[in-house]
């Protein structure tokens, strides 16, 4: 077998600028591996690495570099040692310090095996008998651009809205939820915030007071990760069920995970394969948070209709789905054309409609 990896980079624009509490956002690279059989050319396994800025484990000067450095060591892999065991080939392979990397190859590797379709898990979703019910996103801006968010998204069909908190005056954020909740009741409108940490220590009981009195679903990742000692005391008294997101970066082996989880008991976790190191480690995580008694959803991070697919694909395969975070493939005006659509407030895909990725085909390429 003479598989060969590359990678090709790939910067997307955003629609309009993508406030959060961290900073606004235009634009996000992404490197897109490909897997190819040179006796094969024809059959093309794409994974997307997309680390993001100040928050991935991996977000480092070097990234391209060891990226570079990770297809090299997988060219000159004897695959046929490993049968295609792809936890093997990539422990073997990869380091856990490269989470997004780890991502991209393993999705890679999943596309390549079902014959380069983009079909990750087969099964209901990708024939399109099922949807995935998700949350419509508010990204942070002036009061005005929040409520034309959020008036688009109700229009839309979306009953669960997630808005990005902690960059805004904190009175202004509170009339944007008070204005929902005089129109929807929280049986008809679920709502959920992400602070994305941006609250102190000392103050984030308050807020979270202050927050509960809107009958809101859930909050994410109140103060910045790294501070368990008081993030467990937050879960433990919290009157408004707390997800763990950023502080889960980081944490790779299972071991760790149990004592994290165990630790904080918080209400929810939110799992990034991206950020996380892929699906293998989403697997840990979900096996976790059930014999904790915790629940969990699945975002995307901001990746490609490549990689959001993938996740998709791998998210499909659970039963009685609580809104997941999936609806980030149309921030970007010039993401890749794919069969996923979202109608009412549900991811879909549309087995009917092509893949357009010959605008990678088209470039050029890195380490083959």
């Amino acid at each position: 077998m003479s598989l060969k990896a590359d990678y090709v980079k790939y910067t997307l624009h955003f629609r309009f600028e993508a406030g959060t509490s961290r900073g606004t956002l235009t634009q996000k690279d992404s490197y897109i591996i490909r897997l190819c059989d040179d006796a094969d050319p024809a059959i093309v396994g794409y994974g997307e690495c997309g680390p993001l800025k100040g928050l991935s484990y991996d977000d480092r000067p070097d990234f391209e570099k060891q990226l570079h450095q990770y297809c090299q060591y997988f060219n000159q892999l004897d695959l046929q040692l490993f049968s295609w065991n792809l936890p093997i080939i990539l422990n073997q392979l990869i380091s856990q310090q490269f989470p997004s990397i780890l991502f991209g190859f393993e999705t890679a590797m999943l596309d390549y095996l079902t014959g380069g379709q983009r079909i990750i898990r087969d099964g209901d979703f990708v024939q399109g008998h099922r949807s995935i019910p998700i949350n419509g996103l508010i990204w942070m801006g002036s009061p005005a651009f929040m409520r034309q968010q959020i008036e688009e998204k109700i229009q839309a069909g979306f009953t669960t809205l997630k808005l990005k908190i902690g960059a805004l005056d904190f009175e202004q954020e509170c009339d944007l939820l008070a204005m929902i909740r005089d129109r929807f009741t929280p049986e008809q409108i679920t709502l959920r915030v992400d602070a994305n940490g941006a609250f102190r220590p000392n103050e984030a009981m308050a807020k979270l007071e202050r927050l509960a009195t809107y009958g809101l679903h859930s909050i994410e990742q109140p103060i910045q990760a790294g501070q368990s000692d008081q993030m467990a005391d937050l879960c433990q008294h919290t009157p408004l069920p707390i997800a763990l997101d950023e502080e889960l970066i980081g944490h790779s082996e299972y071991v760790d995970k149990f004592r994290l989880l165990k630790k904080i008991q918080p209400q929810f976790i939110i799992l990034k394969p991206t950020l996380l190191g892929g699906l293998r480690h989403c697997d840990e995580w979900i096996e976790l948070a059930g014999r904790l008694g915790m629940g969990w959803w699945i975002t995307s991070a901001l990746e490609s209709n490549i990689g959001l697919n993938a996740i998709a694909q791998y998210t499909a395969q659970f039963k009685n789905l609580l809104p997941q975070g999936l609806g980030t493939g149309q921030l970007y005006y010039n993401n890749f054309d794919s069969p996923l659509t979202v109608e009412n407030g549900e991811l879909r895909y549309n087995p009917a409609q092509p893949w357009d990725v010959t605008s990678l085909d088209l470039r050029s390429v890195q380490s083959r």
